[in-house]
């Protein structure tokens, strides 16, 4: 998913431009610091009040120049309006939230008026067309069965029992984008996101999937020797039918108008 973003970056902005991102469900921080590295003035949202003192202990470990560019901000993703004024940002992410979140249309709707002309939208949801996949594959014929019907669920918190609250795709970890989607999260519908970005002005330019194949490894499993490769095909099953439109997760890019 970073490869996919960093893609999305550099096909819209100049080379060296310092971009103004917020990043809404920053979780440890790890995507915000990444993109602080990258030379960029990075704002972070995150509710769980753990979550923040972990992100500002991260961000405490960095060199004076990046922990300057960051500047983190505990609250809920949905209120942005209320710390930003609209078009104060060139990027905005929203990675792994909005599967806990009842009424995310709201909440998109937020995040899009955040955005300057041309911004970049990024969001990382649960794939509802996709949900029987994983039970199907590791035997579970009743879950499988049952997720044919796509019901979602009250969410639940985003902060895991051991206090990993996700781990990127790529390998590293990314506090926004949870390790496993449980049945208690809810999941959107590429048909029906595309619909919502349309409407807010924010029009999808381009969708990838993300753990098409990898979904069904253990938690905790141990990585393997031959990563890099097994990299480089979900980087290409991400982006090709159908393997994507079967992935755990889907990661949306909507421009601003």
């Amino acid at each position: 998913m970073t490869r996919q973003l960093d893609e999305q970056i550099a096909g819209r902005f100049p080379v060296g431009r310092r971009l103004r991102v917020l990043d809404v469900g920053m979780g440890r921080g790890a995507q915000a610091l990444r993109l602080a590295r990258l030379g960029h003035q990075v704002t972070g949202v995150e509710q769980d009040a753990t979550l923040v003192a972990a992100a500002r202990e991260a961000v405490s470990r960095e060199p004076e120049g990046i922990r300057e560019r960051v500047r983190l901000v505990q609250g809920d993703g949905r209120d942005t309006g209320v710390h930003f004024l609209p078009g104060s940002f060139d990027v905005v992410l929203c990675h792994g939230v909005l599967m806990y979140v009842e009424e995310p249309d709201p909440l998109v709707a937020g995040l899009a008026r955040m955005l300057a002309p041309g911004g970049l939208l990024s969001l990382v949801v649960r794939n509802g067309d996709a949900l029987a996949m994983r039970p199907g594959l590791t035997g579970d014929w009743a879950g499988a069965l049952a997720a044919f019907d796509g019901a979602a669920t009250l969410p639940h918190a985003r902060t895991a029992p051991d206090g990993d609250p996700g781990a990127d795709p790529d390998g590293g970890t990314d506090g926004g984008t949870p390790l496993r989607t449980g049945p208690d999260v809810r999941a959107d519908r590429l048909a029906s996101l595309t619909a919502t970005l349309a409407g807010i002005a924010a029009p999808l330019h381009a969708w990838y999937g993300v753990r098409v194949f990898t979904d069904t490894a253990a938690d905790g499993a141990t990585l393997p020797a031959d990563l890099g490769t097994l990299l480089a095909v979900e980087e290409r099953a991400g982006r090709t039918d159908p393997y994507r439109r079967v992935a755990a997760l889907l990661h949306l890019c909507g421009v601003r108008g």
